[in-house]
């Protein structure tokens, strides 16, 4: 997958998913396995467009889609639900989410 989204000419919508990994957590947890998944899953779910993530010292994740529904039907899937479970149980001292629109965007 590329390290930066290729999205369509906006509008279009951006999930941004901020976090800081649990100091606890035994190891990996299955962390990076359910990663690799997720972002798999997401880009065969309808309305999907894209994501890029950088995990540091901070983890931040952005996923870009072409509606609120789109949105709201990921959030739903059954093995993201599991994998939001064990964010909150295991892997995640804390974190954030944000859903903005996009109306603008350029590059190089």
């Amino acid at each position: 997958m590329s390290l930066i989204a290729k999205t369509p000419k906006p509008p279009y919508y951006a999930v941004i998913f901020t976090s800081h990994r649990s100091v606890h957590s035994n190891g990996d947890d299955g962390y990076d396995e359910m990663a690799v998944r997720m972002e798999e899953l997401a880009s065969q779910q309808a309305g999907f467009l894209g994501v890029e993530s950088a995990r540091e010292e901070v983890g931040i994740t952005v996923s870009y889609w072409n509606s609120l529904e789109s949105i709201k039907n990921w959030k739903a899937n059954t093995e993201h639900q599991q994998a939001q479970k064990n964010g909150r149980s295991l892997w995640y001292s804390n974190f954030t989410v944000r859903i903005c629109k996009v109306e603008r965007d350029y590059c190089l």
